[in-house]
């Protein structure tokens, strides 16, 4: 069975659903029906919602098991939170202490260039 579409393949538009089908009982309802919000993201960000929702919202951990550092997880997070179409908070001029430590640790494991830390520091 194939996951349904959100968006149209050829002009980027919501899609809509038309028809609802049962195997079990071979009944068929049509009309008009909204899919919901989450049909808007993309397979990838499903992929890190969920392993966002089994990691119980801890950026520590779904960095972890996706392989990504922290500032990576929230600018991720932020792209879901758009794409749901709920306004996005501004960032900080300075990166927290947690991103700061991130940030230095992707840099010694050569993982991030110094002037992508530097970048991504700000003002501190």
């Amino acid at each position: 069975m194939n996951e349904i579409l959100g968006q149209c393949p050829v002009c980027g538009e919501s899609l809509e659903v038309t028809r609802l089908h049962c195997r079990a009982c071979d009944t068929t309802i049509e009309g008009h029906f909204y899919p919901g919000r989450f049909s808007q993201l993309t397979p990838d960000q499903l992929a890190f919602v969920e392993v966002f929702l089994k990691r119980e919202g801890k950026i520590n951990k779904v960095g972890e098991e996706l392989g990504i550092s922290y500032p990576t997880v929230r600018g991720r997070l932020r792209e879901v939170i758009a794409a749901l179409g709920y306004t996005v908070e501004e960032e900080e001029a300075s990166a927290s202490d947690e991103e700061r430590r991130q940030l230095l640790e992707d840099l010694a494991a050569g993982k991030l260039k110094t002037d992508d830390v530097i970048k991504r520091l700000g003002t501190t």
